[in-house]
């Protein structure tokens, strides 16, 4: 499942929760900080795990 980045307007934080899309598309994310859904999502660096290492 992709991991999404959000920053909260309401305490000044920033968290990462892991959505299905279909929780994604609903857009009801809550700050658990201090659960304000007064959040947007912030860009994140992508990465991928693997099993083989890279020459």
């Amino acid at each position: 499942m992709p991991h999404y980045e959000f920053y909260c307007h309401a305490c000044k934080k920033t968290f990462s929760k892991v959505l299905t899309l279909a929780e994604y598309e609903e857009g009801e994310v809550l700050c658990p900080h201090c659960g304000s859904d007064n959040v947007e999502q912030s860009w994140s660096a992508f990465y991928a795990i693997t099993s083989k290492k890279s020459a």
